[in-house]
C-alpha cells in the first residue's frame, strides 16, 4: 500500500500541473478549483505514505502501543486540509458568479477526462485498504476527485452547446460543498478515535454480557474500550471472581480472552480479576499475617 501512495503523489502532481495551466488558459475556475483540490491530495497523501509506514514500526520503551495511532493522526491532519481548501473553493466559486467568465470548454472537457483516469486510477488501486482510516481518507478524497471529474466534462458539454458560462464557477461550488462534507466525517471519525471513544462497532452492554457469560464471573465492571488503530482495539476491566487457585482463575482470564477475540474482534485485553465470595471467617488478607511477636 506505501508503494501505491507514493505512485499516487507522483501521478497527482503531475495532474495538478496539467489542470492549473489549462485553468488558466480556459477561464475555467472548475478546472483551477478542481487542480486545488487535487493539490491538497498531494499533502493528504505524503502523510498517509508516512503514516502507512510509521504503522508497521514495533513498539519502543516510549511508545509502548507501537505507532499504530500514526495513522489516525495523519486522517485528523488530512481531514482538517480538507475543510480549509473547501472553504476556499467555495469563496473563490461565488466570486466567479458575480463576475462571469467566458470559459474554453474544449480545453476544459479533455483535461477533465485526463484528470478522471487518473483520479480513478488511485480509486482502484486504494479500494482493498479503505478499511484503515488513514486510507479511507485518501480514498474518499480521490473518489470525490472523480465524482467532480464526471461534473466537469458534464459541465464543459453543456456549456459548448448553450454557453451557460455559470454553469463552471457553480460545479466548482458543488465540488467545494463535497469536499467539506466528506472531511467533516472523516474529522468526527478519527477525533472520536484520538478521545478513547467507544468503536462504533461496538457495543458496550453487549461486551459486558459476553464477559458475565464465562463462567466464574460473578460481576464486571469499570469496562474502557478504545481504538489503538485499523482492526486494532484494546479492552480493560474489573471481574469479580469466587476464591480458587491461581491456576483456576488463570483459565478463566483466558476464556475471557477468547470470548472477547472471537466475538468483538477485541484483541488488546487486560482484566483485573478481584475476589468475590469470600467464607464468612476469612479477614481482609488471606492468609493472615502472623501476629506481631511482644518485645522482651
Amino acid at each position: 500500500m506505501t508503494l501505491i501512495l507514493g505512485t499516487a503523489v507522483v501521478a497527482t502532481f503531475a495532474l495538478v500541473a496539467v489542470e492549473l495551466i489549462a485553468g488558466y488558459a480556459a477561464h475555467s475556475i472548475a478546472l483551477v478549483s478542481d487542480a486545488l483540490h487535487n493539490l491538497t491530495d498531494v499533502p493528504t497523501m505524503v502523510i498517509s505514505w508516512l503514516a502507512a509506514r510509521w504503522a508497521m514500526r514495533p513498539p519502543t520503551p516510549e511508545k509502548t502501543y507501537g505507532y499504530h495511532r500514526a495513522g489516525i493522526l495523519a486522517a485528523f491532519i488530512n481531514s482538517m486540509l480538507l475543510a480549509i481548501v473547501a472553504l476556499f473553493l467555495i469563496y473563490e466559486s461565488i466570486q466567479r458568479l458575480r463576475v462571469p467568465v467566458e470559459v474554453e470548454s474544449g480545453v476544459m472537457l479533455w483535461v477533465s477526462i485526463l484528470a478522471l483516469v487518473v483520479n480513478s486510477g488511485i480509486t482502484f488501486s486504494l479500494h482493498s485498504g479503505r478499511r484503515d482510516l488513514n486510507i479511507r481518507a485518501v480514498w474518499i478524497h480521490n473518489l470525490g476527485d472523480a465524482l467532480s471529474n464526471i461534473a466537469i466534462i458534464a459541465g464543459a458539454l453543456v456549456i459548448r452547446r448553450t454557453g451557460a458560462n455559470w454553469i463552471d464557477p457553480f460545479i466548482g461550488m458543488a465540488i467545494g460543498a463535497m469536499v467539506l462534507w466528506t472531511g467533516a466525517g472523516i474529522l468526527r471519525e478519527s477525533t472520536h478515535i484520538l478521545l478513547e471513544g467507544l468503536p462504533r462497532n461496538v457495543d458496550l452492554k453487549n461486551v459486558a454480557g459476553a464477559i458475565l457469560k464465562v463462567d466464574g464471573v460473578q460481576e464486571v465492571h469499570d469496562i474502557h474500550i478504545w481504538t489503538l488503530g485499523t482492526d486494532l482495539h484494546a479492552l480493560s476491566c474489573h471481574a469479580r471472581i469466587p476464591d480458587m487457585h491461581m491456576e483456576d482463575s488463570e483459565k478463566i482470564l483466558n476464556r475471557i480472552c477468547e470470548v472477547l477475540a472471537r466475538d468483538f474482534q477485541i484483541s488488546h485485553t487486560t482484566v483485573q480479576l478481584e475476589r468475590a465470595g469470600l467464607p464468612a471467617e476469612a479477614g481482609p488478607l488471606m492468609p493472615e499475617p502472623a501476629p506481631a511477636r511482644r518485645a522482651d
